[in-house]
C-alpha cells in the first residue's frame, strides 16, 4: 500500500470498534473519501482536534486496492471552523449542507468545485453572512453541479418566459416549470425571482451574499422550490432539513 495525501474538509466522524473512528471527508481532488482513523478515540491520540467536523485538514492515508475505505494515518489541521458552527443557525445549515454533499458528491471525483464551494461558504459564515441565503446559494449550485436544475425561466412546453405578473408552476416530476396555460397541475408556484436568483448565484461568490439584491421573504420562498427539487432527486427528505430555520 502506498501513502497518499489530500486537502479536505471533515464532514463527520463516528465511533468504530473500541478505539477507532470512521471519518468522512470532502476532498479537493478525490471527491468523497471515507477512512478509518485507528486509535482516534484514545486519550492523547495523534489526531488531536483535526478530526472535528468542518475542520480544514491535510489527510494522510493508505489505500488498499478493492477497498471502499482508506486507512487514515495522519491528519494535519489547516484551519478550524469550530467558531462558525457554534452559532445554532449556522450549525444546522452546515449539517444540512454536509449531508447533501455526502449524498450528491461522487467518490473519487476529480472535480474540486464542491470542495471550493463548501470552503467558501464556511469563510462567508465566519465573515458574518446570514446562513439562510448561503444555504439557498449552496442548494442552487448543487442542483446545477449535478445537472438536475431545470430551466426555471421559461415554460417547459411552450417556452414562454416566466414573468413577474404571471408565475409558473413546478412540474410534478420536478423536471421543469410550466406557464399557467400549460401547467399539468398548480400546486407549487414559481415566480420569476427564483430564475433571477439562480442566475445571480452563477455569477457571484458566496461572500457576495452579504449584499444580495433579494428580500428575506423571497429567500425563504426560494428554499421551498430548491428543496422540492433536491428531495425529488434524493427520493427522501434530508434528515437535517427539519432543523433549518431560514
Amino acid at each position: 500500500m502506498s501513502r497518499d495525501q489530500v486537502e479536505a474538509l471533515v464532514l463527520r466522524t463516528f465511533p468504530l470498534a473500541d478505539q477507532d473512528k470512521l471519518a468522512v471527508f470532502l476532498t479537493q481532488e478525490r471527491g468523497l473519501l471515507r477512512g478509518v482513523a485507528k486509535g482516534a478515540r484514545k486519550f492523547g491520540n495523534r489526531f488531536g482536534s483535526a478530526l472535528e467536523p468542518l475542520s480544514h485538514v491535510t489527510v494522510f492515508f493508505y489505500e488498499k486496492e478493492g477497498s471502499d475505505l482508506v486507512t487514515v494515518s495522519g491528519c494535519d489541521l489547516r484551519e478550524s471552523f469550530f467558531d462558525v458552527a457554534s452559532d445554532l443557525r449556522a450549525h444546522f445549515a452546515l449539517a444540512y449542507i454536509a449531508e447533501l454533499v455526502e449524498e450528491f458528491v461522487p467518490v473519487r471525483s476529480r472535480d474540486s468545485l464542491a470542495f471550493r464551494l463548501f470552503r467558501a461558504i464556511l469563510q462567508a459564515l465566519r465573515d458574518g453572512v446570514e446562513p439562510g441565503i448561503l444555504t439557498r446559494y449552496f442548494e442552487a449550485w448543487l442542483l446545477r453541479l449535478n445537472g438536475i436544475m431545470p430551466d426555471i425561466r421559461r415554460c417547459r412546453r411552450c417556452r414562454t418566459a416566466i414573468a413577474e405578473t404571471s408565475p409558473g408552476w413546478l412540474s410534478p416530476r420536478r423536471d421543469g416549470i410550466y406557464c399557467d396555460s400549460c401547467a399539468p397541475s398548480r400546486k407549487e408556484a414559481i415566480g420569476d425571482s427564483l430564475g433571477k436568483f439562480v442566475a445571480w448565484v452563477q455569477e457571484n461568490p458566496p461572500s457576495a451574499c452579504a449584499s444580495a439584491p433579494f428580500p428575506a421573504e423571497d429567500i425563504a420562498s426560494f428554499g421551498k422550490a430548491l428543496q422540492a427539487l433536491l428531495v425529488y432527486h434524493l427520493e427522501r427528505e434530508p434528515k437535517c432539513l427539519r432543523f433549518l430555520t431560514g
